[in-house]
């Protein structure tokens, strides 16, 4: 394989574009913004969604559909969760078959409630699907375009699909593990978004760093409860895709959603917030889906709901927060012997 394409110019679709090219592979990064394209060309830069990064110049940037996907070994589709569904409609019939098809959005759709999976499988002909993976884990756009250490996880139902991407996708700086737990995996990427907005919002609210850790580690146990609900292993949400990119997106300064949840504990407005952001936080519409979820199947996610109605109903963050500490205690560990079901 020669070609690679990555369908997607935020900042994460960039350094994935970077990787690729870094490991030899021409790569063709679709950019639905021409000035994006142009200054990608141009000047090897997207100061808008990866700024202070110098881009390969095996990166060529289009912005016409067949022109990207024709021939391309591997597709890379870095698209905002709400988006995905429309912009595989329009091109499942310009896709490539027989080559990794690798969805590396987090999040749960709109109205649907379907995880990325669902949406990939229901739009695109069964001749795809083998193909078909999820990249996930703690991994900052920026420190994996700069060539720093990062671990993922790439999920698929197929083996050999994620053997596939595995191998493409991997190096010493940029190690990749495989799961069959697509459902694991695609869950512990979406809610750990809307963790990290409460997290923030703690942060805001300067509660320093114990509650912090309590709250993560709360969110964790809510991830894994969903997550086994619908029929994943437990021990993926200890892996890469649970606890590993729950921490990162908890705590670290280039976490998006972090910040959104920080800047509503100082005070703002979500529609402030919103409008100074040009990337997307993928926490702030998939609180709506996971809370919905949850209702759906009876699942108890405490803090997922005070984001919620924090988010969409406009409860104050401290209201929020003071609903979160005092409720009644319990055990830490559901009973034995359905700790990880849901309750019946």
């Amino acid at each position: 394989m020669e070609k690679a394409c990555v369908f997607g110019s935020g900042g994460w679709g960039t350094a994935l574009a970077q990787l690729l090219a870094e490991k030899g592979y021409n790569v063709a990064q679709w950019v639905r913004e021409p000035e994006v394209a142009d200054e990608i060309n141009g000047k090897g830069t997207n100061s808008i969604f990866l700024p202070e990064v110098q881009l390969s110049e095996k990166i060529r940037a289009c912005t016409g559909e067949e022109e990207v996907l024709d021939g391309a070994g591997i597709v890379l589709l870095v698209i905002p969760t709400q988006h995905l569904r429309s912009v595989v409609v329009k091109v499942r019939d310009l896709l490539p078959v027989g080559v990794p098809l690798v969805n590396c959005g987090k999040g749960i759709e709109r109205g649907s409630l379907a995880l990325m999976s669902e949406v990939l499988t229901d739009e695109l002909p069964g001749k795809y699907h083998p193909y078909i993976a999820h990249l996930s884990g703690p991994s900052f756009a920026k420190e994996v375009a700069r060539g720093m250490p990062a671990n993922v996880t790439v999920a698929s139902a197929s083996k050999e699909a994620a053997l596939s991407v595995q191998a493409i996708l991997g190096e010493p700086k940029f190690r990749v593990y495989t799961s069959t737990d697509v459902a694991g995996v695609l869950i512990g990427g979406a809610i750990k978004n809307v963790i990290a907005i409460a997290s923030g919002a703690c942060d805001g609210l300067g509660f320093g760093l114990n509650a912090r850790a309590s709250l993560i580690t709360r969110g964790l146990a809510e991830m894994t409860r969903l997550a086994a609900a619908m029929g994943a292993n437990p021990l993926t949400l200890a892996g890469h895709a649970g606890v590993g990119d729950l921490v990162l997106t908890c705590t670290g300064d280039l976490s998006r959603n972090h910040m959104v949840g920080f800047e509503l504990g100082l005070g703002k407005s979500l529609e402030e917030i919103i409008g100074s952001m040009r990337m997307v936080a993928e926490g702030v519409e998939t609180s709506r889906s996971t809370w919905q979820l949850s209702r759906k199947l009876d699942i108890e996610m405490p803090i997922t709901e005070q984001v919620y109605t924090v988010l969409h109903e406009g409860k104050p963050v401290r209201d929020a927060a003071e609903y979160l500490m005092s409720r009644t205690p319990k055990d830490e560990v559901d009973p034995y012997p359905s700790p990880w079901s849901a309750k019946e």
